[in-house]
């Protein structure tokens, strides 16, 4: 199925191209993205092609392009206010390109289009669940670099779901929307679900994550069935490789997750404490007559890697320490 058409026109060359070739460049991005530098262009493409989604600078927008048939109009904004075009929302131009793509299909998600399914032959999207019993193993710094290491080769999604990830602290960043948001959206089963999805989504490096809750309590309720198909939907709407889920204990039914998953880590350490309580653990698999989850378990004694502040980049720091030279040699050797 081909992709729709989002258009990007702007009296400013460089900006239009620039845009569309990073807009492109994105596997993810659910739309064929073309670009336009004139009105007489965008005049005849859409005449002979369906536009689903115009982004116009305001400089550029005038009566000829109203009469076109587009689907959404959105202004592409310098930060001046036109009384003339407040019918159609807005963007920021001078903003990094994943902000300006999230707002954009923020306001595309909420005319609730039919979703759009990406036309990979016989694809499958692997899920892979990091989980320990062990309180302090290093789980997430292991589910990051794990996360950083896959996406130099594949599209990867990373779903932290711990009560606490401290991501807007740790990385200095203030979301707008988080997974509580998408969760919502997906309840409603109003369409759009991918667009919805893609505006959520942030990126570290080249790994792609969906921002945590900031409030515990907004996905306490979530059931483990309804984790099962927003994970499903994720799978057959996105175009990713791997899901990447960070879990912990507030997610219900846990287990249930956890062997639906196709690979299972758990981070462990050796002192008394931590054995006993993995053996709990393992004890409680098998009364739930869940071999099937032991077998696809992958016990790991991470390295200790200390993280210095001072350094900046915390997952750049965990990609090339001991945690990212651990992740290479493990995947290597499943490899063989």
């Amino acid at each position: 199925m081909k992709k729709k058409i989002f258009a990007v026109c702007d009296l400013d060359a460089s900006y239009a191209c620039s845009l569309t070739d990073y807009l492109n460049g994105k596997k993810t991005t659910p739309f064929e993205v073309q670009a336009f530098t004139n009105i007489e262009s965008l005049q005849a493409y859409a005449r002979e092609n369906p536009i689903e989604v115009l982004l116009i600078s305001t400089r550029a927008m005038c009566n000829e392009i109203r009469d076109l048939p587009i689907s959404r109009i959105i202004m592409l904004s310098e930060g001046e206010a036109l009384p003339e075009l407040e019918e159609y929302p807005s963007v920021y131009k001078f903003q990094s390109s994943d902000q300006l793509l999230s707002e954009v299909l923020e306001y595309y998600a909420q005319i609730h289009p039919q979703p759009y399914i990406f036309g990979k032959a016989a694809h499958k999207t692997r899920i892979y669940g990091i989980y320990s019993p062990i309180g302090r193993a290093r789980k997430t710094s292991f589910a990051l670099t794990l996360g950083e290491v896959l996406s130099e080769n594949n599209q990867v999604l990373y779903l932290n779901f711990e009560e606490f990830s401290g991501f807007e602290e740790l990385f200095d960043m203030k979301y707008r929307t988080d997974i509580s948001d998408l969760i919502y959206f997906f309840r409603q089963k109003e369409g759009g679900f991918i667009y919805k999805l893609n505006s959520v989504v942030q990126t570290f490096h080249e790994l792609h994550y969906i921002p945590p809750t900031l409030s515990p309590a907004d996905i306490r309720d979530v059931s483990g069935k309804e984790w099962m198909d927003f994970l499903n939907e994720i799978c057959t709407y996105g175009e990713y490789d791997i899901l990447l889920l960070d879990l912990s204990e507030q997610v219900d039914e846990l287990f249930q997750i956890l062997r639906g998953c196709d690979r299972v880590y758990i981070p462990v350490q050796e002192d008394m404490l931590s054995q006993a309580k993995l053996s709990q653990y393992e004890k409680l698999i098998r009364m739930l007559d869940m071999e099937d989850l032991m077998e696809k378990t992958h016990k790991l004694k991470l390295p200790v890697q200390p993280l210095l502040r001072e350094n900046g980049d915390i997952v750049q720091q965990l990609l090339w320490g001991e945690m990212g030279n651990f992740v290479r040699k493990m995947l290597l050797e499943e490899e063989l």
